[in-house]
């Protein structure tokens, strides 16, 4: 963004009292205060970070399995990118830090649902001494989180066709040889696509051997809480022929896949529920000599 407002000298704070204090991130939450949305996103509070210097942060590694230093460039109006990510810097104390995570599309901060999240992080000397507790313990969805997803949860399995993301997926659990399931990531760090992804628009593959015909479909379909599916639309087809695809495909969710797996339904703090996934079926049939 670089212009004149980029200069650090005008923040209206400094890194330096809070220096080598070492912080864990206890809970990320939309600004209604709440950990989900009603499309069932979920902002799981998981940094640890450190202040190495004014213009250095640390932050933990999972992959490394260490603190890794990262440079802290200043943008403007208390606008910091670290860790590939914008920071906005709403309160800093020796006990505690607010960050608001910010989107910054080109020069402009976003308003949508990604600049709206406020992450709280309190110093580890301060959540073992003062507070007498854990991280972990902090980080638990509120009795409020779980309200919402409990009335969500009886919104969507009223209907069918309504369905949130379900941040423990389905599972498909085969019952016999002849078939196999695959979960496809598609996380994409290039392209911002985190493993957020993977539980917001889950993807499978399931192949099923000696099938009476040979087959391939992919489809958009709701797996309800009773493990049921109920395929929406198939892919890759031509208009006309989609409403006769869509019988043919639902018809093979209902022989093959629900006979041959023990399908358990998405959930959301324990709680089953209607979830939208990608499936691609591909049967085969075995050619004998």
């Amino acid at each position: 963004m670089g212009t004149k407002t980029s200069d650090p000298t005008l923040r209206d704070f400094t890194f330096e009292p809070v220096k080598g204090i070492r912080y864990q991130e206890v809970k990320r939450r939309f600004k209604d205060g709440l950990s989900f949305n009603a499309d069932g996103f979920m902002q799981k509070p998981s940094w640890i970070i450190e202040v190495v210097k004014e213009d250095t942060m640390a932050a933990w590694s999972p992959q490394k399995q260490r603190m890794q230093k990262f440079y802290m460039q200043y943008d403007h109006g208390n606008v910091y990118n670290f860790a590939a990510e914008f920071f906005k810097v709403k309160h800093i104390s020796k006990d505690s830090l607010v960050f608001q995570r910010v989107q910054v599309n080109g020069k402009v901060i976003a308003s949508d649902i990604r600049s709206d999240v406020n992450m709280t992080f309190y110093a580890q000397g301060y959540i073992k001494n003062k507070l007498k507790t854990t991280g972990a313990e902090l980080q638990k969805p509120t009795k409020a989180d779980t309200a919402f997803i409990e009335k969500r949860c009886a919104l969507v399995n009223a209907n069918s066709d309504s369905a949130f993301a379900a941040t423990d997926a389905v599972q498909f659990i085969p019952k016999s040889k002849i078939v196999r399931v695959e979960k496809i990531s598609t996380v994409d760090k290039a392209n911002n696509r985190t493993e957020a992804y993977d539980y917001m628009f889950p993807q499978y593959i399931i192949r099923i051997d000696r099938a009476y015909k040979d087959f391939a479909y992919q489809v958009a379909a709701v797996v309800d809480f009773q493990g049921i599916i109920h395929v929406k639309n198939v892919y890759n087809v031509l208009p006309e022929n989609a409403e006769a695809k869509k019988k043919v495909a639902q018809g093979i969710a209902d022989i093959y896949v629900r006979n041959l797996f023990n399908i358990a339904p998405g959930t959301t703090l324990g709680i089953p529920h209607n979830s939208e996934i990608t499936l691609t079926i591909i049967g085969k049939v075995i050619k004998r000599p």
